[in-house]
Order: C-alpha cells, then sequence, then structure tokens
C-alpha cells in the first residue's frame, strides 16, 4: 500500500464557483498547491482575474454570474473553451439574507434559494458531460458542494431562507449523488462552521466572542477546509459517496447546547 501520493491532484482539473475570496479562494489555493489546473468563477470579474493572478498560472479566472440557469449554462460553455473533461466541480457561490421574520422579503428567500441550492443543480448538469468524460471506476470525477452546519442545526439568527437552502443542499447532495455515482461522479458537501468571512460576519467582526462557544475553542482557518475539500477531491475520498464533512470544531456534534452563528 503506498499512501505517498493519496492527496495529490497533479493532472486533475477543478472549477470552483466563488472562487475569488474567502472559502473559494482557499480551496483553490489548497487544489493548486497539490497539483491541479483549477478555473475559478465568480461575478465580479476584477476580484476573479486578481485572485487567479495571486494563485498563479494553474489558476484561471472565468467569470460568470451564475445565479441563473442561463448563467450556469455560460460558465459551462467558457469552460467547454478550455476542457474537454472536468475532475472536481466545487459549488461553492452562496449568498444569505438575515431579516426579522415579519418582514421578510420574498427577494431574499428567491436570491438565497436560487444560487444555494438551484444553481448548484443546473451547474452541475451543465457540466455533466465533461464530468463523465473525466471519471472512471478507478478515478472517480468529483462534485463538492458546499452546504453549511447551518442546514444541520439551528442558528438564533434569523437567515430563514439561508438555513433552508443549506439543508435543502445537503439532501441534494444524497440525491445527486444516488444518481450520479453510476456515471463514476461522486457527490460529496462539506458543512463549514465558524470561519471569518464575508458572510460570516459575526466571526469576522467578534472572534474571540465566537470561539468560546466552540469546543474546540476557535475558529476555522482556510487550511481546514482546504484539507477537507483536497481528502474529497483526491484519491483519498474516492470511496466517500454522498456524506456530508463537517468541519466545525465540533460545533454541531460535540457542543453541549451551545448555539453559535456560522
Amino acid at each position: 500500500m503506498d499512501t505517498s501520493k493519496l492527496f495529490r491532484l497533479d493532472g486533475r482539473v477543478a472549477l470552483i464557483t466563488g472562487g475569488s475570496r474567502n472559502i473559494g479562494k482557499w480551496i483553490a489555493e489548497g487544489f493548486v498547491a497539490q497539483g491541479a489546473k483549477v478555473y475559478i468563477s465568480s461575478r465580479k470579474a476584477d476580484a476573479c482575474f486578481a485572485t487567479a493572478e495571486e494563485l498563479g498560472p494553474n489558476c484561471i479566472a472565468l467569470p460568470q454570474d451564475v445565479s441563473t440557469v442561463a448563467g450556469c449554462k455560460a460558465l459551462a460553455a467558457q469552460l467547454a473553451e478550455h476542457e474537454s473533461k472536468l475532475d472536481i466541480l466545487v459549488n461553492n457561490a452562496g449568498a444569505a439574507w438575515g431579516e426579522p421574520f415579519a418582514g421578510f422579503p420574498e427577494s431574499g428567500w428567491d436570491k438565497v434559494m436560487d444560487l444555494n441550492v438551484k444553481s448548484p443543480f443546473f451547474l452541475t448538469q451543465a457540466v455533466f458531460e465533461p464530468l463523465k468524460a473525466a471519471g472512471s471506476a478507478g478515478q472517480p470525477a468529483k462534485v463538492i458542494n458546499i452546504t453549511s452546519i447551518d442546514g444541520q442545526r439551528l442558528n438564533p439568527w434569523e437567515t430563514y431562507s439561508y438555513q433552508t437552502s443549506k439543508a435543502a443542499l445537503i439532501y441534494m447532495t444524497k440525491v445527486l449523488a444516488a444518481r450520479l455515482v453510476k456515471d463514476n461522479i461522486n457527490v460529496t458537501s462539506i458543512a463549514p462552521g465558524a470561519y471569518p468571512s464575508d458572510m460570516n460576519k459575526a466571526a469576522r467582526d467578534h472572534g474571540a466572542e465566537v470561539a468560546k462557544g466552540i469546543p474546540s475553542k476557535r475558529l476555522g482557518v482556510p487550511e481546514d477546509l482546504a484539507a477537507a475539500a483536497i481528502y474529497l477531491a483526491s484519491r483519498a475520498g474516492d470511496y466517500v459517496v454522498g456524506d456530508t464533512i463537517t468541519v466545525d470544531g465540533g460545533l454541531v456534534h460535540a457542543a453541549l447546547g451551545t448555539s453559535i452563528d456560522a
């Protein structure tokens, strides 16, 4: 048994949505370090190109807004101009919305559900053929959905559409896994906990206070998420199908009545 290359991604091609910052950027950086060629997409072209330049020649920007089905198809078409096969898709682009129940708007429901649930489905559908072309019994292609611990347990905030969307995406991961495994495409998800980011302002702006409620007594760092994504994307994770890996310092599975925004 040779375990020396279990986590390498040499020769693999990856596409990461929301790849210009925070979680998407951390995963992109991790994939590049393991030898992958990584395409990153985000709706802000300037940020997308800046991140690609920062991460080096094996990171290529494909700016696109994937909040619509048309945008998902456009991104797939852009990718097809460069690659005929896709080994790894990371559905990371997402949105959140917080507003009191009595006034929670339809726009706050639709925006979040469209980007967090509908887009991962239709982008996976749009790149199905490149994924299928890359996958084999000995080396399956991978789809990794970035979900959240807010889809596994309640938080105290009025983020109704966000929490619902992440629970839906966790279940959709199972549904897609059951269908796509026969085409040698493994679908999994990662549920992050409290990481300082533009979306998680509580962890970003009040990190020391948030960390007190986490069993591990610290916030997540980029390496924690990059490591989980590398595991699932590489040979090391080839036998993981339909599961969600929770990367949260024990908040969901080892906390005693603690509730922390993530």
